[in-house]
């Protein structure tokens, strides 16, 4: 199955109150294992920078001056995205920007049944622990070194590893049916189970000799009438 990880940045909380996205990473993932392609875009938010902001993820005024709009790489995020499930942290949020952006741009928004948030899962697997990236990375021991500073494309790395272990570790399953569905059909009535007759075994005489000497030396076998 094919899903998309991403995150985003902001200039803050809100986009109905003006706040805009900044900048998004995805990460394509397949039967939860990453391909190794990605999306990923810096974005002018068309209004200044709030400084706490970039004092979360470094991305100054200055920078993002020579940037793009939204608008010029939306249908290029919209074919990568395709109709594939998106997963990412407390998703309300990223969701809230993503279609923000995509509607003020003249573009659907995406259905919310698409959302995968991977913050309800961690609370629901470990209550009452810390539920933040860095803690999901420090508990299943993600390196996480070269977070310096929030961005989207490497926190959507980070979330990808997060996603598998929250989903069942990095060995789901032994791989040993194939990928397809109908690999092995189901018993139904309509296709009642086939049981195969037993097969026969010539076996050599004095290997039967042999076994029932051997049998002989044993003192009350479970399997032996007369014992019962």
């Amino acid at each position: 199955m094919r899903e998309i990880v991403f995150d985003t940045e902001t200039t803050g909380f809100d986009f109905s109150r003006g706040d805009r996205l900044v900048e998004i990473g995805c990460i394509e993932i397949v039967n939860r294992v990453e391909t190794g392609r990605s999306f990923h875009a810096y974005h002018h938010p068309e209004r200044p920078m709030p400084p706490e902001a970039a004092a979360v993820h470094g991305l100054t005024d200055a920078f993002l001056s020579d940037k793009p709009l939204f608008h010029t790489r939306a249908d290029e995020l919209l074919a990568f995205l395709g109709d594939s499930p998106l997963v990412a942290h407390n998703a309300t949020f990223d969701f809230g920007f993503l279609n923000g952006e995509l509607q003020k741009c003249g573009r659907a928004p995406i259905p919310l049944t698409r959302m995968v948030d991977t913050l309800p899962m961690a609370r629901t697997r470990h209550p009452g622990a810390k539920h933040t990236l860095d803690a999901l990375c420090s508990r299943f021991g993600i390196d996480r070194s070269h977070r310096v500073v929030h961005g989207a494309l490497l926190d959507a790395q980070l979330l990808a590893q997060v996603y598998v272990e929250l989903t069942g570790g990095r060995q789901i399953g032994l791989g040993l049916l194939a990928d397809k569905p109908d690999a092995v059909a189901p018993v139904t009535a309509a296709s009642p189970r086939i049981d195969r007759p037993p097969r026969i075994f010539d076996v050599p005489a004095g290997e039967l000799a042999a076994h029932r000497a051997f049998i002989a030396t044993l003192a009350d076998p479970l399997w032996d009438p007369a014992t019962q």
